[in-house]
């Protein structure tokens, strides 16, 4: 189902999709590709929101840091000193985070109207990222295909050429509360990931790899979220070329439960403690699959380099469950 929920201030209009299948209710937009809200029954047969959004779009607009729901490129997480070099070529982009570049620039994909075709049981979204956009190199063609499988679950397709080297590293921002309603702090989480990347100032990584054990950032046997949390885990599995599941997120509570597939190597856990209102600290937990931040000037990351002829192609589900 499309309707139309709003027009922007140049009047281009914005649409919301519903797609429902095996009970499972999921809304999207076509500004910024946000995920409105995922409707799921708890271990009761209540059906709950278990994301955050905005009823409408003036929300969306009017709050745009904590980047609700919305695909995130062309390049997610932070460029340290908002510049990177390339075959011997500094590109300079537009820094939005102190020095520092963060989730795309100034006008990410999370602030552009996608097109959007309806597909089987989901949405093909695409657009354009011309050459020089927030400074990147390469006119990117980007495709982010939602769907819905037979069992519920939420499959996020992303595909991506250019017609020059560059970078690019995508994700969905959505943020989980598997409750419905109050923070999500005491969720319970696990996470396959034996290492993660400290971060030094501006939450850029330091470039090392450094052992959750002992720590407070091991997960690998589910414990409660807590707080005080915007890290990225280098999940055990590393690049794959289908889905492997890599975490789970529990509550309690509702016994609603959330399973998160990728391809990707890392995996972003933020607690939202700088969420900002109208939503309280810890509200909810993003869970955002990607290749490390700042790994344009960190050679001994997974590369995100694109070059022509090559197709950048990422795969991330969402599975939902009671118990």
């Amino acid at each position: 189902m499309n309707e139309l929920i709003g027009t922007l201030s140049d009047g281009t209009p914005v649409h919301r999709w519903t797609l429902e299948r095996a009970g499972v209710r999921v809304r999207i937009l076509s500004y910024g590709g946000i995920v409105q809200d995922a409707e799921v029954p708890d271990r009761d047969g209540r059906t709950g929101n278990v994301v955050l959004g905005f009823d409408g779009l003036d929300g969306y607009l009017a709050h745009p840091a904590p980047f609700l729901g919305a695909l995130i490129g062309r390049y997610a997480n932070r460029i340290g000193g908002a510049r990177f070099t390339l075959d011997g070529t500094e590109h300079v982009l537009v820094p939005n985070d102190g020095p520092n570049s963060l989730h795309g620039g100034e006008r990410g994909f999370d602030k552009r109207v996608w097109d959007v075709t309806e597909v089987a049981h989901g949405l093909r979204l695409s657009l354009v990222a011309e050459d020089g956009e927030e400074g990147f190199p390469g006119r990117l063609e980007v495709t982010v295909t939602y769907t819905l499988d037979e069992r519920g679950a939420l499959h996020i397709a992303y595909e991506a050429v250019t017609d020059a080297p560059t970078h690019v590293n995508l994700t969905n921002h959505t943020y989980w509360n598997l409750a419905g309603s109050g923070t999500a702090g005491g969720h319970e989480l696990r996470v396959a990931a034996s290492r993660y990347t400290p971060s030094g100032p501006g939450l850029i990584p330091a470039g090392e790899l450094a052992d959750v054990s002992g720590t407070r950032y091991d997960f690998r046997e589910a414990r409660k979220a807590g707080g005080g949390y915007d890290d990225n885990f280098a999940l055990d599995k590393g690049v794959t070329a289908a889905p492997e599941e890599v975490a789970e997120l529990y509550d309690p509570a509702s016994g609603r439960v959330l399973t998160v597939a990728t391809t990707e190597p890392g995996m972003q856990v933020y607690t939202a403690d700088h969420i900002g209102e109208p939503f309280e600290p810890g509200a909810g937990i993003a869970l955002e699959t990607q290749h490390f931040p700042d790994s344009p000037n960190r050679p001994g990351f997974p590369s995100t380099v694109l070059r022509p002829g090559e197709v950048f192609r990422s795969e991330t589900v969402y599975g939902f469950s009671v118990r």
